[in-house]
């Protein structure tokens, strides 16, 4: 019996997906950002370059850290940018591109990118919050969460000086774009953020706890972009969106999911 028997086997087997309760979920991934989509890279599945092992009883052989970490995909950071906050005369905060003219984002690209959002929207007066754009939109048929976190089974030499925040919202109702909020805890230190790296993580929720999540890139159909359009934006307008999930659910196209190819 594999591991991934052997945890669907766990969760009800062949009796759960008789319940409509699969094994497999398939979820489609694609970005939503109009322009310069060749930044943003494709998920990556979450994998070690650990050395063999050397006993049975060695970590690399848990099946249950096996199955935890391949439940895991990095998003990988679109840019190379170092960021820094600095006082003006009056002592006001001003976030700063601290690479200067050397930077290798142009104003006009940093404004597309990213926002500092106002104080009173901070959770805490000397926390200031960012937030990027982070436009990949995840789609499922069936029910299904996706769960943004820290990258933080990897390690940094540098660390950041904050915590991002995390999010989780079903993408069987709500297929919206991600945003990355990063809370900065340490003034006095840049956030340096590197192309290619691990920007952040998501992992997914299936009615079945021992499925697996199959990702495919989508198509961006008509019927998707008409949907995103209905409900993108829209915490401008209201608070508490999770109440529009019923509307959400009562306007949403029977089919949304589209593999590419």
């Amino acid at each position: 019996m594999s591991w991934d028997d052997y945890f669907a086997a766990d969760a009800g087997g062949a009796e759960a997906e008789g319940r409509g309760k699969k094994r497999t979920i398939t979820v489609g991934w694609t970005v939503r950002f109009g322009k310069s989509d060749a930044i943003w890279g494709p998920p990556q599945s979450f994998s070690r370059s650990d050395p063999k092992a050397k006993s049975a009883k060695s970590i690399q052989a848990c099946p249950a850290a096996i199955d935890f970490d391949r439940r895991h995909f990095i998003i990988p950071c679109p840019v190379d940018i170092n960021l820094a906050f600095v006082r003006d005369a009056q002592g006001r905060l001003q976030l700063t591109d601290a690479d200067g003219d050397q930077s290798p984002m142009r104003p006009q690209g940093r404004a597309n990118l990213f926002q500092l959002q106002p104080p009173n929207e901070w959770r805490h007066p000397e926390r200031p919050i960012l937030q990027f754009t982070a436009p990949y939109v995840f789609v499922a048929d069936e029910p299904c969460w996706v769960a943004q976190t820290e990258p933080y089974m990897h390690w940094f030499p540098e660390r950041r000086p904050g915590v991002a925040m995390g999010g989780r919202y079903p993408i069987h109702i709500w297929p919206r774009p991600l945003a990355w909020a990063f809370e900065w805890y340490d003034l006095s230190k840049p956030l340096r953020l590197k192309r290619g790296e691990p920007w952040f993580y998501v992992h997914f929720e299936t009615e079945n706890p021992g499925a697996h999540v199959r990702l495919v890139e989508q198509e961006m159909t008509d019927e998707l972009t008409k949907y995103l359009d209905s409900i993108i934006d829209v915490s401008n307008y209201v608070n508490k969106t999770y109440g529009l999930f019923g509307e959400a659910q009562r306007i949403r196209p029977e089919k949304l999911l589209k593999p590419k190819g």
